[in-house]
């Protein structure tokens, strides 16, 4: 397809700049979602508004969802005025969002029951990722759907088929547990550090630079020694992502230790009401295990 129409359903922290890379790549969008500010915010940057996702199908030949849980994919897209009552047979249905592979494959078999092709593609990267187009895209579905959607998928970062429709949800699954442990573990570090009377500053900048160097360290160290948990990604939408992972572990019979241990930290997380501090937030609970009076914690 050349420059095919593309509905966004989903314009959140992730789905706002996501959206707008695809108005500047030249694509024609028509988008939708329940907070009215996110709609005018996108509109202002040259996208249709649609009433409901029935009539985002409607009008668009690539519908894209990136909404919050599996909850809210299955009432986007099989819901009352929903995905799959505008939707046109040959279209293609995208969900972006992180959910449980079980739902994504459900998903997608209804839509394909009506002649809809299917990918998941969940990404990582948070909101970094999302504004400068270096999201990480792991997608599941045929090969040949993969082809068809990937210059759209350029626009946002780097696609990679894993494999059949799901793979995409699994592969991520599998970044949030590497994820959620990191931060878990630059917050003990930090945490240790910290009450022993070194500078945090220094610890995340000599950290960084060796073996011990990650991605968390590098977009989240100095932030976090600063008390800075303005949300890149919720602790709340990574206790969901961990709630996900530890489901399907159970699934595939996949003991998961280490994983259920950084669960239950971020459940502490939730406990203490800081369900909308950034991920790296969690480094509050470990400083309250420690008796260390966390900068900020709101």
């Amino acid at each position: 397809m050349s420059k095919p129409k593309i509905g966004f359903i989903g314009l959140g922290i992730m789905g706002r700049p996501m959206s707008k890379h695809l108005i500047n790549a030249g694509y024609e969008l028509v988008i939708y979602d329940i907070v009215e500010a996110s709609v005018t915010e996108v509109a202002a940057a040259g996208a249709a508004v649609a009433g409901s996702c029935k009539e985002v199908a409607e009008q668009a030949d690539v519908i894209i969802t990136m909404v919050p849980d599996s909850p809210d994919v299955e009432a986007a897209a099989l819901g009352e005025n929903g995905i799959i009552e505008g939707i046109s047979e040959g279209n293609y249905y995208v969900d972006m969002s992180t959910i449980a592979p079980s739902v994504a494959v459900s998903v997608g078999e209804k839509m394909a029951e009506k002649g809809v092709l299917c990918l998941d593609g969940p990404v990582s990267g948070g909101d970094v990722g999302a504004q400068n187009a270096t999201l990480s895209i792991m997608v599941g579905g045929e090969e040949d759907v993969f082809n068809t959607i990937k210059p759209i998928f350029d626009i946002m970062g780097n696609a990679v088929l894993c494999g059949a429709l799901g793979s995409g949800q699994i592969v991520k699954a599998c970044n949030q547990v590497l994820v959620a442990v990191t931060i878990a573990g630059v917050s003990e570090a930090l945490t240790l550090g910290t009450k022993a009377g070194v500078d945090p500053i220094k610890i995340v900048k000599v950290l960084g630079s060796g073996l011990a160097r990650c991605g968390i360290l590098e977009n989240r160290g100095e932030r976090m020694v600063n008390g800075d948990f303005d949300p890149g990604f919720r602790i709340r939408l990574h206790y969901k992502d961990l709630n996900i992972i530890m489901k399907t572990g159970n699934d595939y019979q996949v003991p998961l230790p280490v994983t259920s241990v950084v669960h239950e930290l971020f459940n502490t997380a939730m406990a203490k009401g800081r369900s909308e501090l950034d991920h790296s937030g969690l480094l509050t609970v470990l400083e309250d295990l420690a008796g260390i009076e966390a900068r900020t914690k709101e």
